[in-house]
This record gives structure tokens, sequence and C-alpha cells, in this order.
């Protein structure tokens, strides 16, 4: 996973994770509403994998929330001279 990849990841799972714990369900019942294996929501929630579009789709769904809601705040930020990175909007961490 290059960095940016990495970024996504580490905003994306715990979000999920924190919907899910929100809504008390348990990975495999988050598993079993979006046809996906358990193993898989753990690795996403840990940032270990960035999911595809159409497995956030299905996790939103088994969320019953809109795929949107997963995503965000999740911005690309131009940083003139410097690379652009993906931030969580209202963060002002410079790293």
């Amino acid at each position: 996973m290059d960095a940016s990849a990495k970024q996504v990841a580490a905003i994306l799972g715990p979000r999920i994770r924190r919907i899910r714990r929100g809504l008390d369900m348990s990975q495999e019942a988050l598993a079993y509403n979006a046809e996906i294996h358990r193993t898989q929501i753990s690795l996403i929630e840990w940032g270990e994998r960035l999911p595809r579009v159409d497995t956030v789709i299905k996790i939103a769904g088994g969320l019953g929330v809109p795929p949107c809601d997963l995503l965000d705040g999740n911005v690309w930020e131009l940083r003139g001279s410097r690379p652009g990175r993906i931030v969580e909007a209202g963060r002002d961490d410079d790293g």
C-alpha cells in the first residue's frame, strides 16, 4: 500500500469500527450483512487493508448508512511546492 492508501485506510477503518460499535453490531453481523468475510472486516477496521469501492458500498449497506458517510471529510489537500496529501477535514496536523 502506498502512503496515500495507508492514510485513507487509517481514516476509513476506525470510522467503520466506530459506526459498527455505535450500532452495537458485531464484526460477524456486519460481515453477514455486507456479504464479505469477517476477517476482511477486521483487517479493514484496523487499517491493514484498503477496501475496493464496491466493498465500501457493501460495508455501508451492511451498516445501513450511505457510502459517503464512510468517506465524508476526507479530502486531497494541495500543498504548494510540496506533494499533496489526503487529510481528514478539520484536522490540522502537518505530518
